[in-house]
C-alpha cells in the first residue's frame, strides 16, 4: 500500500551523485532496491541528456518518474562556497530585476538558475499531486536561494536535506526500508 501512496523524489548533483559526475553503481543499485518500498522519481535542473550521463542512458525508464529542466519536462565548488560569488550575483539579479516575474537561485555546483516564478522544481508536483498521498523530496541545495529550496519547503512535500549520495542512501534506508510505519 505504501508503495502506491508514497514517492521519494531526488535531486541529482550532490544528492545522488558527486556533482557533475556519474552516479556510483552502488547508488544506482540502491535506487532500484528502494523501488520495492516506494515509487522513485528524479527531478534535476539539467536536461535529460545530462541526467542520463549521470544516472545512465535508461534513466527515464528505470525510475517511476524522471523530470528534467527543473521539473518542467516530464518523462514517465569550494571557492564559491567560501567567497559566495553565486550567492552575491543572485542577490544582485533579485535587486536589479525585482520588477520582473522571475526567480533566481543557486543551481548545481557551478551555476545559477533564472526562471519564471512557479517554474522551479515544484512544477513537477502538478504531475504527482493526484497520484500520491505522500511526496518526499531529497536535495542538497535546500537553503533559501538554493535550487532545491522551493520544493523542499513546499507544503506538498516532506523535505529532506542531504549532504552527499551516502547521506541520501542512509536517510532513505532509515525512512523507507527499516521496519516501521512508512509515512
Amino acid at each position: 500500500m505504501a508503495k502506491l501512496s508514497t514517492i521519494a523524489l531526488f535531486d541529482v548533483d550532490g544528492t545522488l551523485t558527486v556533482p557533475r559526475n556519474a552516479a556510483d553503481p552502488a547508488t544506482l543499485s540502491f535506487l532500484q532496491e528502494l523501488r520495492k518500498f516506494v515509487k522513485v522519481g528524479i527531478v534535476g535542473g539539467s536536461d535529460l541528456v545530462k541526467i542520463q550521463e549521470q544516472l545512465g542512458q535508461k534513466a527515464s525508464s528505470e525510475y517511476d518518474y524522471c523530470f528534467s529542466e527543473n521539473g518542467l519536462v516530464a518523462h514517465q565548488e569550494a571557492y564559491d562556497e567560501k567567497a559566495g560569488v553565486r550567492k552575491a550575483f543572485v542577490e544582485v539579479l533579485k535587486r536589479e530585476f525585482a520588477d520582473l516575474p522571475l526567480c533566481y537561485s543557486i543551481g548545481g555546483q557551478i551555476s545559477f538558475d533564472v526562471f519564471p516564478k512557479g517554474w522551479d522544481k515544484t512544477y513537477c508536483l502538478r504531475f504527482l499531486d493526484d497520484k500520491f498521498k505522500t511526496i518526499h523530496f531529497f536535495g542538497d541545495k535546500t537553503f533559501q536561494g538554493g535550487n532545491d529550496y522551493e520544493i523542499y519547503e513546499s507544503p506538498r512535500t516532506i523535505g529532506h536535506a542531504v549532504t552527499s549520495p551516502f547521506d541520501t542512501i542512509s536517510q532513505c534506508r532509515k525512512l523507507f526500508m527499516e521496519p516501521s510505519d512508512i509515512a
